[in-house]
């Protein structure tokens, strides 16, 4: 298996350098790098730029409006945004919404949500976690039960989503929800598209530990939803679920930005200094840092032999938990050392430091603000997406048949 680029590859990668140095606001990208709060206005732009370029979903057919990008080029581009600094695109609609109605959705669907998926009609975010339904998500409790009226047939949906991350910008939501009860836990379960303005929906802020509020909770009291928002056949919500999950877990790994967070750290690592020396010439943080890099370089191989098999027609199965297990506990260390070596400077005195604008006196060295910000947040990274320890059990099942 030959896992360098191909010339044809590298000259890809040199386009999409290009593109970023020529159309990646730098107001965006300094953003990014510093830490600052990004606003629903900011991921709107870095998205219609994309989508005008033909580039914002990145991993679908061109007959559907996406560049037909195999799974290298689609490696090169996120990879190279990550290192350029640009801000995340919301993989809710694009990236995990958008490949369910491709391979299940009937061509009425895919007529009509893909174009709004692409040029930002519909904000999109996910109904899957509920109290007491995480990690065993095959539990799921909202219920959709059929009915009709002058209107015509219709699902009447009622329960309680958790952790809907960005759901206060949504207009839309997919959810699971249970639609028989008289099978197998994972058999009655069916894929739901739910405006999120229709009545009944309630949208609830939880504020996280960093402060922030990303999270959310949503009510559905009596929700209807018309029969033609049920995406493939009812009661097969869980295997459109598990392929969802399986572009999800991939992408958390973020290799991109555990390798630009790595960067960052080393430039802060050099330029700090504990007792008249900068902390690279620290043994204990030197240690640290070697042991996230050697890391770090061994889940790059390992994601780009996934591209490879993918390249090649093979399908991600066990390797896409592997790259979650790896991905999430990499850019945890990252992170971790980060407000190690910030130290005090890292908790943001000064909230207004992470807005834009903020034009007070710094507090701390470049990115001191954002430093326990970042570390708070991504506690999540090892449960969201199916938690470390579930994915340890797909691997087992997988691979060992345990």
């Amino acid at each position: 298996m030959d896992l360098a680029f191909t010339a044809e590859e590298s000259a890809f990668r040199d386009e999409v350098r290009a593109f970023l140095a020529e159309r990646l606001p730098a107001r965006l990208s300094d953003k990014v790098r510093s830490g600052k709060r990004l606003q629903r206005a900011d991921m709107v732009e870095w998205h219609a730029i994309l989508n005008e370029r033909g580039w914002l979903a990145s991993h679908w057919p061109r007959e559907h409006g996406g560049p037909g990008w195999n799974a290298v080029r689609k490696f090169i581009f996120e990879n190279e945004c990550a290192l350029a600094g640009a801000p995340r695109v919301v993989a809710f609609g694009v990236n995990m919404l958008g490949p369910v109605l491709i391979r299940y959705g009937n061509e009425e669907q895919k007529r009509h949500w893909l174009p709004r998926i692409l040029d930002g009609s519909d904000w999109w975010c996910q109904g899957y976690s509920e109290p007491g339904s995480g990690s065993d998500l095959a539990s799921v409790k909202t219920s959709a039960v059929r009915s009709r009226d002058a209107r015509g047939e219709h699902y009447v949906v009622n329960g309680q989503k958790t952790w809907t991350t960005l759901g206060q910008h949504a207009n839309m939501i997919f959810c699971l929800v249970r639609t028989s009860r008289e099978t197998s836990k994972q058999a009655g379960i069916s894929f739901l598209l739910v405006d999120m303005n229709a009545p009944g929906v309630e949208v609830r802020p939880i504020i996280t530990l960093d402060g922030e509020h990303e999270v959310n909770e949503v009510f559905l009291t009596d929700v209807r939803v018309p029969i033609e928002n049920l995406v493939g056949e009812e009661n097969k919500g869980w295997t459109y679920a598990k392929y969802l999950l399986t572009y999800e877990r991939t992408n958390i790994a973020g290799v991109g930005f555990s390798v630009a967070a790595f960067e960052r750290l080393k430039q802060i690592a050099s330029r700090l200094r504990r007792h008249g020396r900068p902390l690279t010439e620290d043994p204990l943080f030197a240690a640290r840092m070697a042991r996230v890099e050697i890391a770090l370089e061994n889940m790059k191989t390992t994601n780009l032999r996934v591209v490879a098999a993918v390249a090649g027609g093979g399908v991600p199965g066990a390797e896409s938990s592997m790259l979650k297990i790896l991905g999430t506990e990499i850019r945890q260390e990252i992170l971790s050392l980060t407000r190690r070596a910030m130290g005090p400077y890292a908790m943001p005195f000064i909230e207004e430091a992470l807005d834009e604008g903020y034009d007070g006196e710094p507090v701390g060295p470049p990115g001191a603000a954002s430093a326990m910000t970042s570390y708070l947040n991504n506690r999540k990274l090892s449960i969201y997406g199916g938690s470390n320890e579930i994915q340890k059990n797909i691997i087992s099942k997988m691979i060992l048949g345990l």
